[in-house]
C-alpha cells in the first residue's frame, strides 16, 4: 500500500470514529447536556438509599418484626447492592439516560425495552402519587397549614417540583445534592445522640437501654422469622431509586470515574444508615413502642425530652419525599424520551427544551400524579396505602429486568461478541439467577398479606393485558421508529 493510499484509509477510520463518537447508540441520548457533577451523582445515590422507607416506614416495620428487622435491611440491602452493581457495569460499558430501558432494548430486543420503561413509568407515576400524598400529609402536621385542603397542598408540591426540574439538570443536581445533605446529616445526628445515650447509661422512656432492651422483650425474633419475611416486600421498596445511579450517569461528563465510586459507596450506606440506625433504635427501645403513625427517631428524641424533636423530623420526612418527587420526575422523563425515539411512547415524550431537559415525558408523569391529587381529595385516608402498593410491582419487575440484561451482557461477553469493563458483578451467573429468585420470592411473600398485598398480585393480569394491549398499539411505529423531536427553543 503506498503512503498515501495509508494516510487516505487513517483518516477515513478517524473520520468514522469522529462519527461514531458524536453519534450515541442509542438515539435518545442525543441533545443531553453533561451538567451532573460526582458530587451530584454520589448525593443521588445517598438520597436513593435513604428515604421516607427509613425516616417513616421503620418504625411500624420495627413493631411488626422486632429487631430482626435489622436482618431484613441486611438482606435486602445486599441484593439491592447486586442489582445496582450489575447496572453499574452495564453503565460502564455504554453509559446512557435511557439506562436500563436502552439495555433492555440491546440485550432483550424492542419488547423488552417496551416493558421495562412502562413498567418503571408504573412505579414512579404512581411513587408521585404516594410522594405528593405524603407531602400535604406532612405538612398539616403544622397547624399554619391545617386548614388548606390535603389535594391544594399535594398541587403545590407538584408545581413546585416540576419547575425544578424544567429548569435545568444542573437545578435538579444542586436540589437532590442539598436534600440528601439534610436527610444524612439528621441520621448522623440521630446516631451520634443515640450512640450517647446507650454510652452513659442514660434511660430513655423509663429503661436503661442496651443489649437488655431486647432480651427482656423476647428477643431479636420476638413474634418469630415470618414477620421479618414478610416485611422483606416494604423493606425493598425501601430501596427504590437506588437505579438512579444508572440513569444520572448519561448527563454526567466522566461516568467511568464516578459510577464505580457511587456505585461501591452504596454498601457501606445501607449498613451504617439502615442496618445501624434499625439495631440503634432497637437498643434504645422495645419494637411494641414503635409505630406505623410515627417516625421511630421522633418516638426515641421526644421519650428523652428533645424539644421539637417531632417538628425537625417531619420536616426531614417531607424533605425525603419532596426528593423522592424530584428524583421521579428526572428519571421517568429520561427513560420516556429513550422509548419515544424507539417508537414505544407517545412521540411528544421525546421533546426537549432549550435546557435540555425532556419536558415532554417529565409533563405525563405529571398528568398522572395530577390524577393523584384528585385520589387525594376523593379517598384522601387511603390515597397512599392504594399507590404504594402498586409502586412496589414497578420496583421488582424493574430490577429483575436489569437482572436478566446483565445476564445476556456476560453471555455475549463470553461468546467475544463485546468486552467487560474491568468493574463488575461477582459470580456471575449466580449473583443474577439468585437476585432473580429473592426478588420473585418477595413478590410471591405479598399473598400473605390479604389486606393489601393479595389485591396487589391480583392487579398483575390486569396490568399484563394493558401491555400486551398497548404493545399491539404501537409495534407497527417500533419497526419504524420516529426521528427524535427537535429541542423547543419556547421553553
Amino acid at each position: 500500500m503506498s503512503k498515501d493510499a495509508a494516510q487516505s484509509a487513517q483518516a477515513t477510520a478517524d473520520l468514522s470514529r469522529t462519527r461514531e463518537a458524536r453519534v450515541p447508540a442509542d438515539a435518545g441520548d442525543a441533545g443531553y447536556s453533561k451538567d451532573l457533577k460526582s458530587r451530584h451523582v454520589n448525593m443521588i445515590a445517598i438520597g436513593g438509599a435513604i428515604g421516607t422507607g427509613l425516616f417513616l416506614g421503620a418504625g411500624g416495620r420495627l413493631h411488626t418484626a422486632g429487631p430482626g428487622l435489622a436482618l431484613a435491611y441486611l438482606v435486602c440491602g445486599v441484593f439491592a447492592f447486586f442489582v445496582v452493581r450489575a447496572l453499574g457495569e452495564l453503565v460502564l460499558y455504554r453509559p446512557s439516560s435511557g439506562s436500563f430501558v436502552s439495555y433492555a432494548r440491546e440485550f432483550l430486543g424492542e419488547k423488552g425495552a417496551y416493558i421495562a420503561g412502562w413498567m418503571y413509568f408504573l412505579n414512579w407515576s404512581t411513587t408521585g402519587i404516594a410522594d405528593i400524598t405524603a407531602i400535604a400529609l406532612y405538612t398539616h402536621y403544622w397547624s399554619l397549614f391545617t386548614d388548606i385542603p390535603q389535594w391544594t397542598l399535594a398541587l403545590v408540591a407538584l408545581a413546585v417540583v416540576l419547575a425544578v426540574n424544567l429548569i435545568s439538570v444542573r437545578i435538579f443536581g444542586e436540589m437532590e445534592f442539598w436534600f440528601s445533605i439534610i436527610k444524612v446529616a439528621t441520621l448522623v445526628g440521630f446516631m451520634l445522640i443515640g450512640v450517647f445515650l446507650l454510652a452513659t447509661r442514660h434511660e430513655v422512656g423509663g429503661r436503661t437501654p442496651g443489649a437488655s432492651v431486647i432480651t427482656e422483650s423476647g428477643g431479636v425474633l420476638p413474634h418469630g422469622l415470618m414477620p421479618v419475611v414478610l416485611v422483606m416486600q416494604g423493606v425493598i421498596f425501601a430501596y427504590a431509586a437506588l437505579e438512579l445511579v444508572g440513569v444520572a450517569a448519561g448527563e454526567t461528563a466522566h461516568p467511568e470515574k464516578v459510577v464505580p465510586r457511587a456505585v461501591n459507596s452504596i454498601m457501606w450506606r445501607v449498613g451504617l444508615f439502615y442496618v445501624g440506625s434499625v439495631v440503634l433504635l432497637a437498643l434504645l427501645l422495645p419494637g411494641s413502642l414503635y409505630s406505623a403513625d410515627e417516625s421511630p427517631f421522633v418516638t426515641v428524641l421526644s421519650k428523652v425530652g428533645v424539644p421539637a424533636a417531632g417538628d425537625v423530623m417531619n420536616l426531614v420526612v417531607l424533605t425525603a419525599a419532596m426528593s423522592s418527587l424530584n428524583s421521579g420526575l428526572y428519571s421517568t422523563g429520561r427513560i420516556l424520551r429513550s422509548m419515544a425515539t424507539a417508537g414505544s411512547a407517545p412521540r411528544f415524550t421525546a421533546r426537549m427544551n432549550r435546557s435540555q431537559v425532556p419536558y415532554g415525558g417529565i409533563l405525563l408523569t405529571c398528568a398522572v400524579c395530577v390524577l393523584g391529587v384528585g385520589l387525594n381529595y376523593l379517598v384522601p385516608s387511603q390515597a397512599f396505602e392504594i399507590v404504594l402498593n402498586i409502586a412496589s410491582l414497578g420496583v421488582i419487575s424493574t430490577w429483575v429486568i436489569i437482572m436478566v440484561c446483565h445476564l445476556v451482557f456476560v453471555r455475549r461477553a463470553r461468546a467475544g461478541l463485546l468486552t467487560r469493563p474491568t468493574f463488575r458483578l461477582p459470580f456471575s451467573p449466580v449473583t443474577e439467577i439468585t437476585t432473580i429468585t429473592f426478588l420473585l420470592a418477595c413478590l410471591a411473600m405479598m399473598w400473605n398479606d390479604p389486606e393489601v398485598g393479595r389485591r396487589t398480585l391480583l392487579l398483575i393480569p390486569l396490568i399484563g393485558a394493558l401491555l400486551s394491549a398497548g404493545w399491539f398499539g404501537v409495534r407497527h411505529r417500533v419497526t419504524n421508529p420516529p426521528a427524535p423531536e427537535p429541542t423547543d427553543p419556547a421553553l
